[in-house]
């Protein structure tokens, strides 16, 4: 997968959100790994390349990327850059459902600052679940 494909799963980062930029990249990294968008050996947006595509620091980068090399999901190479990391078999469901309680956390913290009781936002998913078609 090409550079300029990867650099769209960045395209809706928002220096505006309560999320830290570095935890919002590290999300997107993960959730293309889960869904197998991205595979094992692909490689990263080198740091400089994604900083300056999203006008941040390049240390918020290599933040989320260490985030992401701690965890076992991404591979630094000094000198060749940042690759997806090779995954276990059942491993890519492991960070699917860790990603989907970050997501639900994010969520309930949003709805929280909002009003919104978990209660709502419980009824406003089923809603939205019953008007998707398969």
């Amino acid at each position: 997968m090409g550079t300029l494909i990867h650099l769209t799963l960045f395209d809706d980062i928002d220096a505006r959100s309560p999320v830290p930029i570095y935890a919002q990249i590290a999300s997107r990294v993960r959730l293309a790994v889960a869904a197998d968008v991205m595979a094992s050996g692909d490689p990263l947006p080198s740091v400089r390349t994604l900083a300056a595509e999203l006008r941040v620091n390049p240390a918020t980068v290599v933040q989320a990327y260490r985030e992401l090399e701690a965890e076992g999901v991404v591979e630094m190479r000094q000198g060749a850059g940042s690759f997806i990391a090779s995954m276990p078999n059942g491993q890519r469901p492991k960070v699917r459902r860790a990603e989907a309680k970050r997501l639900v956390r994010e969520l309930l913290e949003r709805a929280g600052r909002s009003g919104i009781t978990p209660d709502e936002l419980r009824q406003a998913l089923d809603d939205e679940n019953r008007g998707r078609k398969p």
